[in-house]
């Protein structure tokens, strides 16, 4: 059969992560059938980004073994994300008044200008005080800019992911009482304005954002008792009203391999069912319906890369139930 560009554009983005199916294996095994594949991402292909939670170490989350913290383990994880095709961790981030994540975040960044590596924030929207939430919001993106995003910045700024040579900030938001139309006019007075990108497309702020990400949810049929809503319908929805509603927005599309939430101090004892590794595969594969080399999508984000209180990590391998007893790896202790 002959191997259209069409064809390998899309094997370039799937190969690699799919490959994270086959069971009893390790992460050694994988890193190594990865590292002799050869594949290059290419022209027209989406960049694969992967979100990532700073606050394991910290009390009030559990014990994954290791500490967000440890340099050693962050370098671990950017040469692992390397390894898959990842280019950028997008952390969730609080502002400064969350010392742990911002700490952990800033060794991120620093860690990447060393490692040819990019990492962005998702900043979540602050609900502390609903009042004033804008300009706390302004207060904690104007700390962001001068640490993290500013070319006078003393902590490896060039790191920081860019689309068109602009920064991308990614909103996750909460109370839903900012507004988002100041806080665009105070961000466009930095030197190097950057893209806010909002998760699902939100036509009340639409002018004040520059494209729109989708997250892992069950969409409007919402979570299923035996967790076989996994979501298709959601990314769907987006990809069509990013297509035929907001065509000059930056679209981000995602991917998943499953949720449950069972060991969150937050449960709302949701659950998306793995499917014997078939969520990830279908949510990797849905993007290719709407866009083509010709009209590529700009990223996907994988959700999640180390979320272990809510089963979407990817980290070490996601679940497979080719064998019997199924493949183990760190995703799957997990959500067990």
């Amino acid at each position: 059969m002959r191997v259209t560009t069409s064809m390998r554009w899309a094997l370039v983005v799937l190969v690699p992560l799919m490959l994270i199916f086959e069971a009893g294996c390790g992460k050694a095994d994988l890193q190594k059938t990865l590292r002799s594949s050869g594949l290059q991402a290419p022209e027209g292909g989406p960049v694969v980004l992967a979100a990532y939670q700073p606050w394991f170490g910290r009390s009030g989350h559990i014990d994954v073994g290791y500490s967000s913290q440890d340099r050693t383990v962050l370098e671990r994880q950017i040469e692992e994300a390397k390894g898959l095709g990842i280019t950028a961790f997008v952390v969730n981030w609080y502002g400064a008044r969350h010392h742990f994540e911002d700490q952990s975040y800033a060794l991120l960044q620093q860690l990447s200008g060393q490692l040819d590596f990019k990492v962005a924030l998702m900043y979540d929207e602050d609900e502390s005080n609903p009042e004033d939430s804008t300009g706390t919001v302004i207060n904690d993106l104007q700390y962001a800019y001068g640490r993290y995003l500013a070319a006078s910045s003393a902590i490896s700024s060039q790191s920081y992911l860019r689309y068109q040579s602009r920064p991308v900030i990614f909103i996750f938001p909460k109370g839903h009482h900012t507004d988002w139309s100041k806080v665009r006019s105070v961000v466009d007075q930095w030197q190097n304005p950057p893209l806010l990108i909002y998760k699902d497309p939100n036509p009340k702020f639409a002018g004040a954002f520059d494209g729109f990400y989708a997250w892992v949810s069950p969409g409007k049929d919402g979570w299923k008792p035996d967790g076989s809503n996994w979501g298709q319908e959601y990314l769907e929805h987006f990809y069509v009203a990013m297509n035929k509603q907001y065509p000059d927005k930056l679209a981000v599309g995602a991917a998943w391999p499953g949720f449950n939430d069972a060991r969150a101090s937050w449960s709302q004892h949701r659950r998306m069912d793995p499917r014997c590794g078939r969520t990830f595969e279908d949510s990797l594969r849905l993007f290719r319906r709407y866009y083509t080399p010709e009209h590529p999508l700009p990223f996907l984000m994988i959700d999640t890369w180390n979320d272990y209180e809510e089963g979407t990590a990817i980290e070490g391998g996601a679940s497979s139930c080719k064998n019997s007893p199924p493949a183990r790896s760190a995703y799957q202790a997990a959500v067990r």
